[in-house]
């Protein structure tokens, strides 16, 4: 698919009052991003090939699946300090031996952060037959409960019943790319079901997000924000 055009796109980072303090979003590449949250920063899914110095260190790394662009152990390794807090799916826990594991629906508080997991997976798309990219429980799409506000970041996953059954959430991120994911116009129509009040795509390579935007285009109570997690 074309990419979407760099004009398009803002590298601002967006910045969300909520009852434990601004709450800022920092793209930095793919499927890596951080929340800073006071002095605390939450990292997702740290990759070594995003730009060295765009990774921060971190109090609290998630961790949403076993494929290379979501756990490698160099950049979490390069991102941790002490006392970092690392969670993610039991598929992850041997590579990262001091992890918490959380299960799908499962829950957690860290840093004052409500945590729950939830199911990342494919309907129907796969390396071949009979075989999918992201098998339902083995990977995580966190639900943050910070304060007032909801963040949902999905993870690597399609139009599942768990995301289009999200409510109330305030900001969220979601992936939209072949042939792991789905493309565009299924992403808008997921987003058309549990309605957030910002949407952010992300792990969107490849995509053209002109599409979503049209597909999302009169919707109102969404807003779309287009943010740049590839620039150079």
């Amino acid at each position: 698919m074309k990419a979407t055009p760099r004009a398009a796109l803002s590298t601002a980072t967006d910045v969300i009052a909520t009852t434990m303090g601004e709450l800022q979003l920092v793209p930095i590449w793919h499927a890596t991003l951080a929340l800073a949250l006071a002095d605390k920063i939450v990292l997702v899914d740290p990759w070594s090939k995003a730009p060295a110095d765009r990774i921060p260190k971190a109090d609290l790394i998630l961790i949403t699946d076993i494929h290379p662009d979501h756990l490698d152990v160099a950049a979490i390794d390069e991102a941790r300090k002490s006392g970092t807090i690392i969670i993610g799916p039991a598929a992850a826990a041997k590579r990262v031996p001091d992890m918490i594991a959380l299960g799908n629906g499962e829950q957690r508080e860290a840093l004052g952060i409500g945590i729950t997991a939830v199911p990342m997976y494919n309907l129907k798309r796969g390396p071949e037959a009979g075989q999918l990219y992201h098998d339902k429980g083995r990977g995580n799409g966190y639900l943050l409960a910070i304060g007032d506000t909801k963040l949902y970041i999905s993870g690597d996953t399609e139009c599942t019943p768990e995301m289009r059954a999200l409510r109330d959430v305030d900001l969220a991120l979601v992936c939209m790319n072949l042939p792991y994911t789905m493309p565009p116009e299924e992403a808008a129509e997921c987003v058309k079901a549990f309605r957030p009040a910002i949407l952010v795509p992300y792990h969107y390579r490849g995509s053209e997000l002109d599409t979503l935007a049209k597909a999302l285009a009169g919707q109102e109570g969404i807003e779309l924000r287009l943010r740049d997690f590839y620039r150079p």
